[in-house]
């Protein structure tokens, strides 16, 4: 049944195509053509301001990676240091350790 309605669902598909190449082609009055047309512009401009609206969309993204990168180095640089400083603290003491030992 899944395998038919996908079936069923292509024929719909195909039949619109086919549909909208036979309204194009039967296109025959200038009238028709100038509604045509007319539809394409206003199909074309909804377009462009798509693509600039997701270009926006990517440089902010762009943006907003490369801020998080920086803050992620720099959480790394400041972990390394951390991570210094606290084998410099355990040296210290393990020699301070040492030393009582000795005493």
């Amino acid at each position: 049944s899944a395998q038919i309605a996908d079936l069923q669902q292509k024929l719909l598909d195909a039949d619109n195509s086919e549909r909208a190449k036979q309204r194009w082609d039967s296109i025959a009055t200038i009238l028709e053509a100038k509604c045509a047309l007319k539809y394409l512009l206003a199909e074309l401009v909804s377009s462009k301001v798509q693509e600039g609206k997701l270009e926006s969309s990517l440089q902010q993204s762009k943006a907003t990676c490369s801020d998080v990168q920086k803050m992620l180095l720099e959480e790394r640089n400041h972990l390394a240091e951390m991570e210094a400083e606290c084998q410099n603290q355990l040296l210290v003491q393990e020699q301070q350790h040492q030393e009582k030992v000795e005493y």
